[in-house]
């Protein structure tokens, strides 16, 4: 049992000794966050970026470094997962790039505010933020047709497995453009991961040849007039690598 000095004492030494262990960590913590946030990268386009966001309220419906609404995606690392043509597009206007799927409402921002906003969001997503955010632990496990199940399928019903490799001519495999990972997932899927607001494109080579192909990316409204897909901005490069890519499927 402490006497009534003896409390007081304890109470002012713990005291004071946790509250200069706080302000070593908030000092130390200050120092770091120049060298994490990558504050010399901070451009002045960044910082209108910044200012853009706030004035629009976005956080009212997305989160970034994990602040903000829950009611659309985390926007921390979207220049990663997206890019810079994506997030333009979905700028532009979201309703034609997503219809009848987001309430994403339509700002009519100038071509200079959308390079604002891809550029701050651009320098977020080279902060260092230690991990976050993390792929969510289930995630994985309901992909459909990944390589290491379509193993396991084919282990399962050998047969199965067998009439797909006499019906289908072998076809070499082409690298996943990079166009791919960061726009055309947005819609579409291959072997169960990507979209849903487009067709899985699995087998698409089976139903349209390259030529064809081809001349959809480069105007999709021409070849199928009140279609949903929208005019992509595809460099040549993309473009030939797109259809190299889907005509391996």
């Amino acid at each position: 049992m402490l006497s009534k000095s003896q409390a007081r004492a304890f109470f002012i030494v713990g005291t004071s000794l946790f509250s200069l262990i706080f302000l070593g960590l908030t000092v130390d913590t200050m120092q770091q966050v120049p060298k994490l946030t990558n504050q010399d990268n901070l451009s002045p386009e960044a910082i209108r970026g910044k200012h853009l966001f706030d004035t629009k309220n976005c956080m009212g419906c997305h989160t970034i470094l994990g602040e903000g609404g829950y009611y659309a995606p985390e926007l921390t690392k979207v220049y990663d997962k997206r890019g810079a043509v994506f997030i333009d597009l979905l700028l532009q206007d979201p309703e034609a790039l997503f219809p009848g799927e987001r309430r994403m409402p339509k700002y009519d921002f100038t071509p200079e505010q959308r390079q604002e906003l891809i550029a701050f969001f651009k320098w977020i997503g080279e902060m260092n933020t230690q991990g976050f955010p993390k792929e969510p632990p289930l995630g994985k496990q309901f992909l459909m047709q990944t390589p290491k199940a379509m193993a396991e399928n084919a282990r399962l019903n050998p047969l199965v497995s067998t009439q797909k490799e006499e019906t289908m001519p072998a076809k070499k495999a082409a690298a996943k453009p990079a166009v791919f990972s960061t726009l055309c997932v947005a819609c579409h899927s291959v072997s169960g991961q990507g979209g849903t607001v487009g067709p899985a494109l699995d087998g698409v080579s089976a139903r349209y040849d390259k030529e064809w192909m081809k001349k959809w990316l480069l105007d999709p409204q021409k070849i199928k007039p009140g279609t949903t897909m929208p005019k992509l901005p595809l460099s040549e490069t993309d473009l030939n690598d797109l259809v190299e890519y889907l005509g391996t499927l």
